[in-house]
C-alpha cells in the first residue's frame, strides 16, 4: 500500500488537469477564431492589447499539457523509472508554458478593458492550471526524496540480466558483475 501513495494522489490530479487542458483548448480556439475573423466587437469576446499573445500561449500550453498528460498516463500505468523520466520532463515543460500563459493572463487582467465571459473563463482556467500543474510536477518528483511517493530514481535493479544468461532471464539478485568501466 505504501508504494502506491504517489500513484493514488497523482492519478486524479492527472485526470483533472487533462480535462482542464481540453477546456482551455476549446475556449482559446474559439477566441482565436473570433480574433482572426475580426469579430472582436462580439459581446462575449472583447479583449485588449495582450489578448492575442495570451491566446497564443494558452493554445500552446493546452496542446503541450494534453500531450504531457498522455505521457503521465503511461507512467501511472507502468509506474517505473523510465516512464517517470518522460512524464516528469514533459510535465515540467507543460508547466513552464502554462506559467508563461499565466503571466500573460495577469497582464491582460491588469490592462483591463472589456473582456467577455469566455476570455475571463479562459484566464481563470489558466490561473488554476498553473497551480495544479505545479502540484502535479512536484508529486512526480517526490520520488527523489522517498520511494514511498514514487518508483524512486535509484531503483535500477529491474531489467538486468545475469552475465551469460539467456535473453529472457532476469537477474535474481546480488551485485552486477562483468560491468565495464
Amino acid at each position: 500500500m505504501a508504494q502506491t501513495v504517489g500513484r493514488n494522489i497523482a492519478a486524479p490530479l492527472l485526470f483533472l488537469n487533462l480535462i482542464m487542458y481540453f477546456i482551455v483548448l476549446g475556449f482559446a480556439s474559439w477566441c482565436v477564431n473570433r480574433f482572426i475573423n475580426g469579430q472582436t466587437n462580439h459581446p462575449s469576446f472583447g479583449g485588449n492589447g495582450a489578448t492575442m499573445f495570451f491566446l497564443t500561449f494558452a493554445i500552446l500550453a493546452a496542446v503541450v499539457g494534453i500531450i504531457s498528460k498522455l505521457a503521465g498516463g503511461n507512467h501511472i500505468r507502468a509506474w517505473r523509472n523510465d516512464s517517470l523520466a518522460a512524464a516528469a520532463a514533459s510535465s515540467l515543460i507543460a508547466w513552464a508554458i502554462t506559467a508563461l500563459a499565466f503571466g500573460l493572463a495577469c497582464k491582460e487582467i491588469n490592462i483591463g478593458g472589456h473582456r467577455g465571459w469566455r476570455l475571463r473563463v479562459l484566464e481563470a482556467f489558466i490561473i488554476i492550471l498553473t497551480f495544479t500543474q505545479l502540484l502535479y510536477v512536484l508529486l512526480l518528483h517526490a520520488g527523489i526524496f522517498s520511494s514511498k511517493y514514487g518508483p524512486g530514481y535509484r531503483d535500477t535493479d529491474y531489467g538486468l540480466r545475469e552475465p551469460g544468461a539467456e535473453p529472457g532471464a532476469l537477474k535474481t539478485g546480488g551485485p552486477v558483475t562483468g560491468s565495464r568501466v
